[in-house]
């Protein structure tokens, strides 16, 4: 019976926090790619649309079905790497892109290639390296209280004193005292209009060209499995949970086939927004965790039907309220996944996988998280060999 029962507000307040990072981290970027494919008013709001209930349902079916908090994302660093490599490109090649890239995820859960890797990992570095993408969310907070005193200071101390004395309930009791900080300092526009209307999606026709399925098609699934899918596969294990990677990746594989000419260029795991809901904050049991990762499904299902306008008020929202609500939301688990991976045996490899993936360095347009994994493995086995 440990499954059944009712939703906590700890829950909802994680998948709302999960959805607010989600966007607020990385729309900006959605409607640049967007735009450098001449992508029109309706085509813009189809692909926020579809990326909403992707995430959202495919999220909803994998944590429904396995009982754990799997959350599903758009690829970040695809997005970024598409306003790159775009340019000149239409909207239809673009599509043809997406749809490779969407065959290549979908071959990639099939044949579980990808799974065998994973489990290649040593948990120490696993857990060294989500420290390390997790960290510049824990460090934000202390430019914004410098940018921002009284609104983070008020925040911070809430913080402490929910710790203290209602330790299930802090992070939603911080949102709540930020929200009301910043209505009484005057941070939110004084005149907000909006316009409720459902987005509707918009298919386009995809074309195939082969510069553009070796220049986009290809990088896109690559710094997804590397930039995306390997750190949710991270997160998951480093909050103690086993993923099921194929299935997973097949998922959202399918998901990618089936929207990528709406404009859902790519789906994957999700790294940071995963720990929201994968850590104590969520929910104190591991077992029920789950509830939270459905609540964020749900959400973002709700964001992407009502498409641009509920991005107008995410957009509203001070940034400094943003990143402090999901640097405290993070704090527990950054807090374990360091003392995990310096606890273990292996304390020195994880320290070089922690430092290099927290210094961002990018080579050959491959992030830092996959760089701080090799060059830990690497060190790993050039101590194991110096004490062997």
């Amino acid at each position: 019976m440990s499954h059944t029962g009712f939703i906590k507000i700890s829950h909802v307040i994680s998948g709302l926090v999960a959805v607010l990072v989600g966007y607020t981290g990385s729309v900006a970027i959605i409607f640049q790619a967007a735009e450098v494919v001449g992508a029109t008013q309706a085509q813009a709001n189809s692909w926020m649309l579809v990326l909403g209930l992707g995430m959202g349902i495919s999220g909803i079916l994998l944590s429904l079905w396995y009982k754990i908090p799997i959350l599903t994302a758009w690829s970040t660093p695809g997005a970024a790497l598409l306003v790159v490599s775009l340019d000149g490109v239409s909207i239809e090649q673009a599509t043809g892109a997406f749809l490779f890239c969407a065959a290549l995820l979908t071959l990639s859960g099939l044949t579980g290639w990808f799974a065998k890797i994973s489990h290649l990992i040593p948990d120490a570095l696993a857990s060294a390296m989500l420290a390390g993408i997790l960290f510049r969310f824990g460090q934000s907070i202390f430019p914004a209280l410098q940018e921002n005193t009284v609104l983070v200071a008020g925040m911070c101390l809430t913080y402490l004193f929910g710790r203290q004395f209602l330790p299930r309930y802090t992070i939603p009791v911080v949102l709540l005292v930020g929200i009301a900080l910043c209505w009484l300092l005057g941070l939110f526009p004084e005149t907000i209009s909006l316009s409720l209307t459902l987005a509707k999606p918009v298919f386009v026709a995809p074309v195939f060209t082969v510069s553009v399925l070796l220049g986009t098609g290809l990088p896109l699934f690559i710094v997804t499995m590397t930039g995306q899918n390997m750190p949710g596969v991270v997160a998951l294990k480093a909050a103690g949970y086993t993923p099921p990677v194929s299935a997973s990746l097949t998922v959202t594989g399918l998901t990618s086939l089936l929207l990528a000419p709406f404009g859902g260029f790519a789906f994957n795991l999700a790294a940071i927004t995963a720990a929201i809901c994968a850590g104590p904050e969520a929910d104190e049991n591991p077992e029920t965790r789950y509830k939270a990762a459905l609540m964020a499904g749900l959400f973002y299902c709700l964001v992407g039907l009502f498409g641009a306008t509920v991005i107008s008020l995410f957009l509203l929202a001070p940034k400094a309220l943003v990143v402090t609500i999901a640097g405290l939301a993070l704090l527990g688990t950054i807090a374990n996944s360091l003392s995990h991976a310096l606890a273990s045996p292996q304390r020195d490899a994880a320290l070089v996988t922690f430092m290099t993936t927290v210094s961002g360095i990018s080579f050959f347009g491959i992030g830092a998280p996959l760089w701080g994994l090799l060059f830990g493995v690497l060190a790993s086995i050039a101590l194991r060999q110096r004490h062997g």
